[in-house]
């Protein structure tokens, strides 16, 4: 293999094997993850529905279902697919037939971009279950809402309709979703 990096629009080399916190910038996260596509480019709209969307999105409803939540906790919540900056949002079917080393390089990636920022790690595991459930509840918005899904489709794949009311889904185009996540991450970390 010639090489296992990935040269970033900051001039960073993120190595994909050993990935270094010290080449991880919150710029090159945010233009990467506005310009990758939920649903593989799936979704109704102008814009892709992206994953920078989806982070926000899954941070907002984090955050409705856990009110007294930490500035630290929110972060991991919204960096939850942060590594998909670089290796793209793979579906959930694709990820599985993969395997388990695609896991392996997705968790050296989130430990090296939390670690950036200040947090552990890796959240503990009352955390990643709380991300993990906001963000089925955001697959369950995004494919009724965005990606043609009926009700009884979506239940069967993201469990059945949420409680709450959904939320108003648009895409946005690259410049404004990474603006917002950046807006939304330096929020948050003013308050770690």
């Amino acid at each position: 293999m010639d090489r296992a990096w990935q040269r970033m629009l900051s001039g960073r080399r993120l190595d994909l094997l050993d990935p270094s916190p010290f080449d991880v910038e919150l710029d090159d996260i945010a233009h990467g993850l506005s310009r990758v596509a939920r649903w593989n480019g799936q979704t109704v709209g102008a814009h892709p529905f992206s994953v920078a969307q989806h982070s926000i999105l899954v941070l907002d409803l984090y955050r409705a279902s856990h009110p007294t939540a930490g500035a630290a906790e929110q972060l991991y919540c919204l960096l939850h697919d942060a590594a998909e900056y670089v290796i793209g949002d793979l579906i959930s079917p694709f990820k599985a037939a993969v395997g388990l080393d695609y896991k392996a390089l997705e968790r050296r990636l989130e430990a090296a971009i939390h670690l950036r920022f200040g947090l552990p790690a890796q959240p503990d595991d009352a955390l990643r279950r709380a991300i993990k459930a906001a963000d089925i509840e955001a697959a369950y918005w995004e494919a009724t809402l965005l990606a043609g899904f009926d009700e009884t489709e979506a239940a069967l794949y993201f469990g059945k309709r949420p409680a709450a009311q959904g939320p108003e889904l648009i895409a946005r185009d690259a410049s404004q979703a990474k603006a917002d996540f950046v807006d939304r991450f330096e929020t948050l970390l003013d308050q770690v």
